[in-house]
């Protein structure tokens, strides 16, 4: 199964593409995961997408579809994958298809997962993420069993700058602006599946794994 997760942040695309790659048994790629890699292991190419991401901004197409091609040669992603946060930009969905027609492995599906804006803006307020092992919280709906402190690994847990409401505001304006095209040209290649992304994960879920192709 080749799947692709797009839209905006605080849609959840992150907790289905984990949840639908454990259904599969095929990897979640996250590119937000391994951007933040290569920034800590001072990589160029992390090096450049901090100085982006330290401003707000995007990382640009060519910095991010080099990460994403060397993580999908990678051994375990030969039977499938579901891809976490790419494309954002239709440049990166044609670059997709081109990496993956080399490889005679078509996509099987683009899901939409739509929320309401206020809502994202709640749901990205309030994330937290463990400075040691990556796993996110939530201060409202998925709170630690301890304030500042992973359940998982003991490490802090902190607000990444970019899920401050300032630069909430200013990234969902950008990818607004964004995601709509690359729906559309998954739309027009009749992958495109749109899916209600309010209730509970699960349901959500339910309603992923019911559009994909058998």
């Amino acid at each position: 199964m080749r799947v692709v997760m797009i839209g905006p942040p605080g849609a959840g695309k992150g907790t289905q593409a984990r949840m639908l790659g454990e259904r599969f048994g095929v990897p979640q790629v996250s590119t937000g995961d391994m951007l933040r890699d290569a920034q800590r292991e001072a990589t160029p190419l992390g090096r450049e997408a901090q100085r982006y991401m330290d401003e707000g901004r995007l990382v640009p197409d060519d910095i991010v579809i080099g990460i994403v091609e060397r993580r999908l040669a990678a051994d375990d992603s030969g039977p499938g994958f579901i891809l976490d946060g790419f494309p954002r930009t239709v440049a990166q969905a044609e670059a997709l298809d081109a990496m993956l027609a080399r490889r005679g492995t078509p996509l099987d599906a683009a899901v939409a997962v739509d929320v309401p804006r206020a809502d994202l803006i709640e749901r990205l307020a309030g994330r937290l993420v463990c400075r040691t092992c990556g796993t996110m919280f939530h201060r409202t709906f998925d709170p630690p069993a301890t304030s500042a402190v992973c359940d998982r690994c003991g490490g802090e847990l902190y607000q990444r700058a970019d899920d401050r409401e300032d630069r909430i505001t200013r990234r969902l304006d950008q990818l607004a602006k964004e995601v709509t095209p690359v729906a559309e040209y998954y739309r027009r290649g009749h992958l495109l599946r749109t899916i209600d992304g309010t209730g509970s994960r699960d349901e959500v879920l339910r309603r992923i794994t019911a559009s994909l192709p058998a």
